[in-house]
């Protein structure tokens, strides 16, 4: 079952007990609105960072997260055996969730670099040939 994008904010308070995260998560949300993005991938990202949250626990922030080890200890959970499963979908998974939080880490660096305080987006829509 799918969910709305507006359960998945929604939700963001109560799935996260880090308020530093909270916070950022939410700035995060606003960057994707303002630039125009799908509610869909709004949503499939903000769900990959709240779970990558809640596996930093409320002691570590977003933020401190510094070494390549901290984001590949989350990504290998998602590793299945193959036994479970022997098509190895699983890579899949990895890869979506890894592309996901770099595109997040690269926003953070970014906007505490301030890079987006003076930025006006628009969404260009372009016609596709046949």
């Amino acid at each position: 079952m799918t969910v709305r994008l507006s359960t998945t904010v929604s939700n963001i308070e109560k799935a996260i007990s880090n308020e530093e995260n909270v916070q950022t998560i939410l700035r995060f949300f606003e960057f994707m609105k303002k630039i125009g993005t799908s509610e869909r991938y709004q949503n499939n990202n903000l769900k990959a960072i709240i779970a990558y949250s809640k596996f930093l626990g409320p002691s570590i922030s977003l933020d401190q997260v510094k070494s390549r080890s901290q984001i590949t200890s989350f990504l290998d959970t998602k590793i299945k055996t193959l036994e479970n499963d022997p098509d190895k979908r699983w890579i899949t998974t990895w890869n979506d969730y890894l592309g996901r939080i770099k595109y997040f880490f690269r926003w953070l660096h970014n906007y505490e670099d301030n890079r987006f305080d003076d930025v006006q987006f628009s969404v260009v829509s372009r016609r596709l040939k046949t």
